[in-house]
């Protein structure tokens, strides 16, 4: 089994909306995702968490991230394909226009 690392990506439009959601449209959104972890079973490690406030960081200090990535998951799948069926139908993808996934293989270290 592999690990796999999900990278949710949204516009910035989809955060402000979300700031206007009623408590029982967070409610029934929070419903989706738990329905999508629910089917994932044991494959999902690690729901993850919301993701704010990034920073680059490189030689020549640190800068404010673009600010679209907005949470995190870990998977565990036979392979690539298997961790790609598991998002396809993720509710984070029908949130708004312009929502995205990202699945990465998480390799093991040398030696």
């Amino acid at each position: 089994m592999g690990k796999y690392i999900v990278i949710y990506h949204a516009p910035k439009s989809a955060l402000e909306a979300t700031a206007r959601m009623t408590p029982e449209e967070m409610q029934e959104g929070m419903a989706l995702w738990m329905a999508w972890a629910t089917k994932c079973g044991e494959s999902l490690v690690d729901m993850g968490a919301p993701l704010s406030s990034g920073q680059r960081i490189t030689k020549s200090g640190t800068t404010p991230s673009n600010g679209d990535i907005v949470f995190y998951s870990v998977l565990e799948a036979e392979n690539m394909e298997a961790a790609q069926a598991l998002l396809a139908d993720h509710p984070h993808l029908e949130w708004a226009a312009g929502c995205e996934i990202e699945v990465f293989e998480a390799m093991s270290h040398p030696g």
